[in-house]
């Protein structure tokens, strides 16, 4: 049996969904940034994809386990830079960072994210600049040699302020134009490259070609790689360097070239990286923490290196190389002070903290999706949404009659509250509608008009027994609910399966998809029903000429006259 027979029964459903609509728009417009529009994937606003391909020293493939840390650190760190709607993603053997909007330097930037190494400076010269010959039997003294252009930004524990003559420091993480990606061993003529090598070998090759000269311990080796190397050309030897041997290498902006010591901190022993705003001296600098394991070495390198400086290498290129002004620096905290901006401080302190990565990476495909182009495939989607929608108002309203009115209504109420809740859900958890997304929308529009088509159909075999409309509508909603939920739970299970196997842009088709189905249970019970079981209660919905139900009417009064026949002829007998 129905719920009730009574009529403000379906009057209290229909308030409660008016109840829940004033909720969802009173959070659309009264809180958060009160934008009622939601976050549209870079294929409907633009933005960048960048695609990064994993190398490793051999040239071998990459473990699953490094991958999935590599796409956790490089997740933290679009976070820390404050990358909204983004997505990190594993494919293959690759990661794929999306970042919607127009700034796609930002989506750039992550692909330097990789090894992170402090190794002590020996020798730094600017480039071009004649390298210092250092008698054989004398070990370059770190603080000997350095005509550095651009002092290091200051050293200093974070107890203390940092020294008033703390020098500025050089370019801070600031993207390099591109043709100074990476740095190149150019001084040793290598072997020509052997057509048949795989790339993997071709890479190894060029690996151990570039770690014999720049990574050799040999001085009169290094004062060669330091004079020969071009800071313009591509690194075989970014992220593959040996942290147990010395490098020579250069500055993130290709100005200064550096000969360092050993790594004596891995960057992953970095507990936490702070951009602050000095107020005593109103200068930005960068608090740095390191874990109780690297807390010991940097109090004895700062010992070591007192008034000398220590390079931060990413990638194996020198991000920074400051000058320690104090030491030993204990307690495991130092900070970094210099001509910061608060950009500057703050992708410092973003790299610090995110830097090391167990893998490095090399930028195969960079993919920018102008604003026009995601403007246009926005006004496709939309359009793709309104043809689906009248044509199935014009089905029901060419086979349902003034029953169909009864579908757009309740197609209109789901759309309300779809559209309320993907404005919330991206402001609440970053979530952004892409094409796929809409494509999960359109076909949820026709998963709810199969519930209507459900419903209608169980009142039709309700009238070919001989009930009429108003008592066939009750009796049909009890039969057609259990079919209802059966079909949406067995369709809300596949949306979750995909959503929770797939990866990239098919999550927000099957999010999507199973969004809508849920919101079909709830406009089914909370809107259709209740609007046909009012329906059901008014003379000129009764009409057969209005809910298009005659011709069912006509069979079950045939079927009435053929069973009152039959009986006749029983009696007769």
């Amino acid at each position: 049996m129905p719920p009730s027979q009574g009529s403000a029964h379906p009057l209290r459903l229909l308030g409660v969904y008016a109840a829940l609509l004033a909720v969802i728009y009173a959070l659309v417009f009264f809180t958060g940034d009160k934008a009622p529009t939601p976050k549209l994937g870079i294929d409907l606003q633009g933005g960048t994809r960048v695609t990064l391909t994993a190398r490793t020293p051999d040239g071998s493939k990459p473990s699953q386990d490094s991958l999935h840390k590599a796409q956790e650190i490089i997740e933290n760190r679009v976070n820390g830079l404050g990358v909204s709607g983004s997505e990190v993603a594993i494919e293959g053997d690759n990661i794929v960072i999306t970042v919607p909007g127009d700034d796609g330097q930002q989506a750039r930037a992550l692909a330097t994210t990789a090894k992170l190494y402090i190794r002590p400076v020996l020798q730094a010269v600017p480039k071009g600049a004649t390298v210092p010959q250092v008698p054989p039997a004398q070990q370059p003294a770190p603080d000997a040699g350095q005509p550095a252009p651009a002092p290091a930004p200051a050293e200093a524990p974070a107890p203390e302020a940092a020294a008033p003559e703390a020098p500025a420091p050089e370019a801070l993480v600031e993207e390099a134009p591109a043709p100074q990606q990476r740095v190149f061993p150019a001084q040793a003529p290598t072997q020509p490259a052997d057509p048949n090598q795989t790339p993997q070998e071709e890479t190894q090759r060029e690996i151990a070609a570039a770690k014999a000269t720049r990574q050799s311990t040999d001085q009169a080796t290094q004062q060669a790689a330091m004079l020969a190397l071009d800071c313009t050309k591509p690194d075989p030897l970014a992220g593959n360097d040996d942290p147990n041997l010395p490098l020579v290498t250069c500055s993130q902006d290709g100005t200064e070239v550096f000969l360092l010591d050993k790594s004596r901190i891995d960057g992953q022993e970095i507990d936490n990286a702070i951009a602050n705003l000095d107020q005593q001296q109103s200068r930005w600098v960068v608090d740095l923490k390191f874990k109780s394991t690297g807390s010991d070495a940097w109090a004895d390198l700062t010992r070591e290196y007192l008034y000398k400086r220590v390079a931060f290498t990413l990638d194996s290129k020198v991000f920074s190389a400051p000058q320690v002004q104090a030491g030993p620096q204990l307690g495991g905290t130092t900070q970094i002070s210099g001509s910061f901006t608060a950009k500057s401080a703050k992708e410092l302190a973003n790299t610090l903290k995110y830097g090391s990565l167990p893998l490095s990476f090399q930028t195969s495909e960079a993919e920018t999706v102008s604003a026009t182009l995601g403007l246009s495939s926005l006004r496709a989607g939309l359009i793709a949404g309104a043809v689906g929608l009248v044509v199935v108002l014009l089905y029901c309203l060419a086979y349902y009659r003034m029953l169909g009115f009864l579908t757009g209504l309740s197609l209109i109420a789901s759309g309300f509250a779809v559209y309320g809740i993907m404005v919330l859900l991206g402001r609440w958890i970053g979530f952004t509608l892409d094409l796929a997304g809409i494509a999960g929308l359109i076909i949820g529009i026709g998963m709810t008009a199969d519930s209507f088509v459900v419903f209608f159909e169980r009142i039709k075999d309700e009238m070919r027994e001989g009930r009429s409309f108003r008592s066939a509508v009750p009796r049909g909603w009890q039969r057609a609910r259990r079919t209802i939920l059966s079909g949406n739970a067995v369709s809300f299970i596949a949306a979750a399966v995909l959503y929770w196997l797939a990866a990239g842009q098919v999550k927000g088709f099957a999010f999507t998809l199973g969004l809508t189905t849920v919101l079909d249970v709830v406009v089914v019970f909370l809107v259709t029903a209740p609007l046909v079981l009012l329906a059901s209660r008014s003379a000129f919905w009764s009409k057969p000429s209005v809910n298009g139900l005659g011709a069912i009417q006509e069979v079950a009064r045939e079927r009435r006259a053929a069973e009152a026949a039959v009986a006749e002829g029983v009696r007769t007998r």
